[in-house]
């Protein structure tokens, strides 16, 4: 498992972040807090506090290369 602090500070750049890491079968949860959701959940997303960078758990060994440089435009 490989943790990145990441910034979804507008409703644009949270569907795009959805839509980047659905194209991976792996499972990614963001952290804030104590709260822990599915990074796939739009819905999940929104319930966080967006004005704040949130950790991203990237739950991969083998593809976390290509799985970094996708999210490098909302590392924080």
């Amino acid at each position: 498992m490989k943790t990145i602090t990441i910034s979804l500070g507008s409703i644009d750049k949270v569907k795009s972040f959805v839509n980047d890491i659905s194209r991976f079968d792996n499972d990614f949860d963001l952290v804030s807090g104590r709260y822990v959701i599915d990074a796939k959940s739009i819905m999940g997303i929104f319930s966080l506090d967006l004005s704040k960078p949130i950790d991203l758990n990237i739950h991969s060994e083998n593809n976390i290369d290509q799985i970094l440089e996708v999210l490098k435009k909302y590392e924080s």
